[in-house]
Order: structure tokens, then C-alpha cells, then sequence
């Protein structure tokens, strides 16, 4: 099979532990495109935290953030995005105000969450870095369905951080029985996240792969987290980090090095090396478009 587009996790699969990029996955993702494959992220991050880790790699591709509810090369010009109905946001932030739990509206420009402190440290420092306050404004309030009722908001996604494993499961129940809008997306034991129905990783692949006349079978997917199972059991290969959970390694096709043994240059340059660039293939009318 001949494979024409790259599609990689952030956190846990192109950042190591230390949330940096090594340089040997830099030169990884050049030699990639210079072979004429499309270079995509696919991530829970919003679009201003995906795009600087984008511009670190030369990715010029359209990204896939938001887990799939917003894709484009600039936030003032998606491509393609979907957004939780302003009523539904309100009713959602009003239920889980009753929860103890951080709640982040995570619209592509800024964040909005309400003043909970988080307990668990590991969770915080979580948090923390996938806002990367740095550039992407955070807004904090006493009471965010208050702030709601007078100034409403449609965000492409919501992030929840629980303190507890038991009220994210009672959380995630209940939600699914009042809600058929939206889309419940389990992170880990303490964390979920929110976005418009059908909206995932996969569709947004789907969607961008559409858009380049590229099937799911002609994808390379890599990536460590239990919201990626889907997309890289699509994929023509489907490839997780040594570092994934169980269940991403029982969903993919391959195993590569953990992300502090620098896994994605590994993976790319142990796979890609065999094949041909596409521009010669096309040449060789392998490739027919």
C-alpha cells in the first residue's frame, strides 16, 4: 500500500514527557514531506496550542483540533468546524456545575472555565498545558453559568477535569440520556471531553482526507491516546506509541518506540524509507491522482 498522508497525536506521541520536540523527529517530519506525503496533527488541543507545535515541525497542512470540531490552516478561516448549540453549552455547564470539577469552554481564540482548584497536582500541571496561557488567552469566572445567561457562547468543545473517577461516570451517564447533540469523549479516569455529535478525531479525518481526494487506507495514523483508537483502526496503518494504553496498542497495526525514545522518527523513518515520492510515483502513473 502506498501512503499518502500522516496524521499524529500531540501530546503522549510528537512531545516527549519533558513537552518538548527532539530534533530527531523534526528532521522525521521534513523527510516525510519532502517525499511529497501530507503532514497533518490530529489532537484535543485547540487550534492556537496544535498550530505553534505546527509551525515548530513546517506543518502548512490544514490541522485537526478540537477533537475534530474545528480543522483549518488559520482560526479565521476553517475549513471546516462544528460548534455546541449555545442552549446545549448552558444546560451542560449548569449540570456539571453541581459536580466538583473544572469545566473549560474551549472556543479557537480563547478559553473560558469556571474557579475551581484542582486537588490533584498531575491534573493541574494537565490543565495548565493544554491552554498554554502563553498565547492563548484563558478567562477565569466565579460562575460560568451566570457568565452564560448574559453573554452566550458556542465553543467547538468543552474539556471537564474531574477530582473524582465516580462523578466523571455518573457524569458522562446521566449526559448521554439527556443530550443526543452532543458527543461524550472519554480522555482518561478524570477527564471528558465535549463536542457537537458525530464530531471525533476520525470524522475529521475523514472530512480533511476528503478534501485531498485521500482514503482512510492510503493514511498513516499515529497516536497514544484511548480518543485515537478510532482513527487508527481506520487507517491503512494504524501505528501507537510504545506508551499508549493497552487498548491503543491492541487497535493498531504497529508498535513503535515510546515518546521519550523519540517513537514518530523512528516509526517514520523505519516505514517511509521504502517508499517512492509521490511525485515519481504519479510519474509512473502508479498514482493516478
Amino acid at each position: 500500500m502506498i501512503y499518502r498522508l500522516l496524521a499524529m497525536n500531540i501530546d503522549g506521541t510528537l512531545l516527549q514527557s519533558n513537552g518538548k520536540i527532539h530534533k530527531s523527529t523534526k528532521e522525521a517530519i521534513d523527510y516525510v514531506q519532502q517525499k511529497g506525503i501530507i503532514v497533518t496533527l490530529m489532537t484535543s488541543r485547540s487550534f492556537p496550542s496544535a498550530k505553534k507545535v505546527a509551525k515548530a515541525l513546517k506543518i502548512k497542512t490544514p490541522l485537526i483540533t478540537h477533537q475534530g470540531a474545528f480543522i483549518g490552516e488559520g482560526q479565521e478561516k476553517p475549513v471546516y468546524v462544528q460548534r455546541i448549540n449555545e442552549d446545549i453549552v448552558y444546560d451542560t455547564v449548569t449540570f456539571l456545575e453541581a459536580f466538583p470539577c473544572q469545566i473549560r469552554l474551549v472556543h479557537e481564540q480563547f478559553s473560558l472555565a469556571n474557579r475551581f482548584k484542582l486537588n490533584n497536582q498531575l491534573l493541574a500541571r494537565t490543565v495548565f498545558t493544554s491552554g498554554d496561557p502563553v498565547f492563548y488567552s484563558q478567562q477565569f469566572v466565579s460562575s460560568l453559568s451566570e457568565y452564560l445567561h448574559d453573554q452566550p457562547m458556542a465553543p467547538p468543545k468543552i474539556e471537564v477535569y474531574f477530582e473524582n473517577e465516580h462523578d466523571l461516570q455518573d457524569a458522562k451517564q446521566a449526559l448521554n440520556k439527556m443530550f443526543t447533540e452532543i458527543e461524550i469523549i472519554d480522555l482518561d479516569s478524570l477527564r471528558l471531553d465535549i463536542v457537537p455529535a458525530d464530531v471525533s478525531k476520525l470524522t475529521g479525518l475523514t472530512y480533511l482526507g476528503s478534501q485531498y481526494g485521500i482514503q482512510l487506507k492510503e493514511m498513516v495514523v499515529i497516536g497514544d491516546g484511548v480518543d485515537d483508537i478510532p482513527a487508527i483502526e481506520a487507517a491503512g496503518l494504524g501505528v501507537a506509541m510504545w506508551n499508549s494504553d493497552v487498548k491503543v496498542k491492541r487497535a493498531a497495526d504497529w508498535i513503535t518506540r515510546s515518546e521519550n525514545e523519540h517513537g514518530v522518527a523512528y516509526m517514520v523513518k523505519e516505514h517511509f524509507r521504502k517508499q517512492q515520492p509521490i511525485e515519481f510515483l504519479r510519474k509512473m502513473n502508479i498514482i493516478k491522482k
